[in-house]
């Protein structure tokens, strides 16, 4: 009896510890966790590129917000090529085998490349520079920018392709959700811990919080990549074959079956849900009165659907339900959640408007994770590997995400700037009508969303359809003998 009891400790401990059942023989947890710190690495790299050092250079180095816009935009232009990126970890050819592993390691380096020289550059970006060329800061800004991203982009692609190449099919679900939770956790514990270190602002400071955590990013990633991947000697013959074109290997994989339609449904849906990204605070503020630390919980309140969603995604996924069917109800709950928000500006509801932040979190997660083990689970032929499903995937999200922000960003400025002037009437003339305008604008998209899903969802209930009653037939192997 007393060699049971630390199994049942055991037991009891991973029925509490959350996404424990990710787990698999072939992906146990200590190696499942160990994995997943890319995530909190490239967590940390996002948090680094997209708000810190946005507000350091706008802020404390007074730099022009035009060219903040413009070196923050570089990372969102690489996207589109994580499909190639992914693309070449599928046909990386090496002795020892290994596909994964060399992306990750050389996108931690770019990664850390990026942020090791970032801070000098954003210093003579700011104008303390005594000799060289007048154009050096924007040249070394832009390289330190192209840098990250490439890395972060190169890293999170073939991290999330080693994961799916190791989880079984049932366990991805799972898989993904902790793989999300762990890129939140990365982003939130970042923005604290660099927040924190440079409230004391100093150029001096500034280079040993970035310096910092360029070398700390590229621990996490030694530390996850290390025996992820079996050694499978290729021989010398199969290495000196002329790897496959990705232009034939995109148009392969584009063409076949709903993937086209997938990545078209990630981009649209995500523009639809994060066109706000950068408003919801701004419009606590000024349309509801809300302090600069009430709208501070909004983020804990996005963050906090976001967590729920993951954990109802992966708990739905793992009991077989199709990803489609979760993304229409994820779309769903980000209509009701953008009407919340639409609505507690003319009654002045903040319940309310939290009330919707929290569902956009929770749509936006069911979304997300659901989108994402759909790609995970693609048709591929031969010319097409998983790796770049996923970095299609990645790109379609990833170029949403940008785009969304600064689409968002504009057009509330554009048309705030139309009311505010009396230019759209007297009833239109107030600070709300350019945040209610992109909201508006994003409940549109979800519409476009849930048009474009359509045939996904009918699809996969014509594929249940013939489960069923392929299951329901009775053979003579189904008597009892």
């Amino acid at each position: 009896m007393s060699g049971s009891k630390p199994h049942i400790a055991l037991s009891f401990t991973r029925k509490l510890l959350p996404f424990a059942d990710a787990a698999s023989t072939d992906l146990p947890l200590s190696q499942l966790l160990r994995l997943s710190l890319f995530q909190i690495s490239v967590g940390m790299a996002t948090v680094l590129l997209l708000g810190t050092l946005n507000r350091v250079m706008i802020v404390e180095l007074g730099v022009a917000a035009t060219i903040v816009a413009l070196m923050v935009a570089i990372p969102v232009l690489i996207a589109p090529f994580r499909a190639a990126l992914g693309f070449k970890s599928d046909n990386y050819r090496s002795a020892i085998g290994w596909k994964r592993v060399p992306f990750i390691w050389f996108g931690s380096l770019w990664q850390m490349g990026g942020l090791a020289i970032m801070p000098f550059a954003l210093i003579v970006l700011s104008g303390d520079q005594t000799i060289g060329p007048s154009w050096a800061g924007e040249v070394l800004a832009g390289l330190a920018f192209l840098m990250t991203g490439l890395g972060l982009h190169m890293t999170q692609t073939a991290g999330l392709a080693l994961a799916s190449d190791r989880a079984p099919k049932d366990k991805r679900p799972r898989v993904v959700a902790l793989l999300y939770v762990m890129f939140l956790l990365g982003m939130g514990l970042s923005a604290l811990i660099i927040g924190y270190l440079l409230k004391d602002f100093s150029n001096l400071r500034l280079i040993r919080v970035v310096q910092g955590a360029a070398l700390f990013g590229l621990v996490l990633n030694l530390v996850a990549l290390w025996k992820q991947e079996h050694v499978k000697p290729m021989p010398k013959g199969q290495r000196v074959e002329p790897p496959p074109m990705f232009r034939e290997a995109w148009a392969d994989f584009i063409n076949k079956g709903d993937n086209a339609r997938l990545i078209m449904v990630v981009f649209i849906g995500t523009l639809a849900f994060n066109m706000q990204d950068v408003l919801l605070e701004p419009y606590g503020g000024q349309v509801l009165k809300l302090s600069v630390s009430e709208t501070t919980w909004l983020t804990v309140a996005w963050a906090g659907g976001a967590l729920f969603g993951f954990g109802i995604a992966a708990q739905r996924l793992n009991k077989g339900i199709d990803p489609s069917n979760l993304m229409n109800f994820g779309v769903l709950v980000g209509f009701v959640a953008f009407t919340c928000v639409i609505f507690a500006s003319p009654i002045l509801s903040v319940i309310l408007f939290f009330a919707g932040t929290f569902l956009i979190g929770l749509g936006a997660g069911l979304f997300s994770v659901s989108t994402l083990i759909a790609a995970m689970n693609l048709p591929l032929s031969g010319k097409s590997g998983r790796g770049l499903a996923l970095g299609a995937w990645g790109a379609a999200q990833a170029t949403g995400a940008g785009l969304a922000i600064a689409i968002g960003g504009a057009t509330r400025d554009i048309v705030n700037a139309f009311a505010l002037n009396n230019s759209l009437g007297a009833s239109l003339n107030s600070e709300a009508t350019g945040y209610l305008f992109v909201y508006h604008i994003e409940l549109t998209l979800l519409v476009v969303t849930l048009v474009m899903l359509s045939p996904l969802i009918k699809s996969a209930r014509n594929k249940e359809i013939k489960s069923n009653q392929k299951s329901a037939r009775i053979g003579v192997a189904d008597f009892p003998m």
